[in-house]
C-alpha cells in the first residue's frame, strides 16, 4: 500500500503586507512536524508542494528537520495549492480590497482574530453555496474538482508500497477529507476550520482504494513548548 501524508502549512504572516509567509513560529512549526515525521519513521519517497510561499518553506523547514540520507527534491504540484483566500472576501466584502479597512474593522471589535474568523467563515459558507459562481475568480465546484484531481495524481506518483508527503493547505486537505468520507460541501468546511497549522492527515492507497486513516494529527504541537498550536 502506498501512503500519503498530507501537511498543513506553518502559521502564515496574518495581518501582514505579505500573509502568504510564515510568521517565525510557522518557521518553527515546520521544523517541530519535520522531527515528528522522524520520529514516526517516515521515509518519504516523493515530496510534493504548493505554489504558495507558505507551502514552500514548509516544506524545506520540514524536509531538513526530517533529516533524510540523501536530498529529496520538492517537486511543485498546483493542484493542492489553497483557494484565493482574498478573493473570496473582496467578494463577500469589496471594501476589503484595503487589508488596512479590514484590519481597522477587525480591530474594532477588540479580538481582530475572532471577528475574522467570523467574516471569513460567512464569505466561505457564501462561495461555497455555489449560487454566486460568476462573481468568483475561482468557484467552488471548479476548486473542489481540482483538489480531487490533485489527489489523484498524487496516488499515481506513490510508489505501490511507498511514501509521499505533500505540503499544502487547509481548504485543499478539507475537499479531499470530504471527499473520501462522502460529505456534502457544506460539510466539508466544518473539517477545515478545526485544521492545525502543520497537522497530518493520513490516507492510504490499497488494492480496493483510497483509506483516510487520520485527520489533522497534531500531538506533535502539544506538550513541548506553549503555543504551538495555532489554526490560522
Amino acid at each position: 500500500m502506498g501512503t500519503i501524508y498530507l501537511v498543513r502549512h506553518g502559521q502564515a504572516s496574518f495581518g501582514s503586507d505579505n500573509y502568504d509567509a510564515l510568521s517565525p513560529l510557522g518557521h518553527q512549526q515546520a521544523g517541530v512536524v519535520g522531527r515528528a515525521l522522524r520520529a514516526r519513521g517516515v521515509q518519504p519517497d516523493v515530496a510534493f508542494s504548493g505554489t504558495m510561499q507558505r507551502h514552500r518553506e514548509t516544506a524545506a523547514g520540514a524536509l531538513a528537520a526530517l533529516g533524510l540520507s540523501q536530498p529529496l527534491p520538492v517537486q511543485t504540484l498546483p493542484g493542492v495549492n489553497e483557494f484565493d483566500h482574498e478573493n473570496v472576501i473582496e467578494v463577500a466584502e469589496p471594501r476589503y480590497a484595503s487589508k488596512a479597512v479590514m484590519m481597522a474593522d477587525m480591530a474594532a471589535g477588540g479580538d481582530p482574530r475572532r471577528a475574522f474568523q467570523k467574516f471569513f467563515q460567512d464569505a466561505v459558507s457564501r462561495w461555497v453555496g455555489g449560487n454566486h459562481d460568476d462573481e468568483y475568480a475561482e468557484p467552488w465546484s471548479v476548486f473542489k474538482l481540482r483538489c480531487v484531481t490533485a489527489l489523484d495524481d498524487l496516488v499515481q506518483a506513490t510508489p505501490p508500497k511507498g511514501q509521499s508527503v505533500v505540503f499544502t493547505s487547509g481548504g485543499t486537505i478539507s475537499v479531499m477529507c470530504a471527499h473520501l468520507l462522502g460529505l456534502s460541501d457544506a460539510q466539508a468546511f466544518t473539517i477545515n476550520w478545526t485544521l492545525a497549522n502543520t497537522g497530518i492527515t493520513k490516507i492510504v492507497s490499497g488494492r480496493d482504494g483510497l483509506h483516510l486513516v487520520s485527520v489533522n494529527e497534531h500531538a506533535h504541537l502539544e506538550g513541548g513548548e506553549p503555543g504551538l498550536l495555532t489554526y490560522r
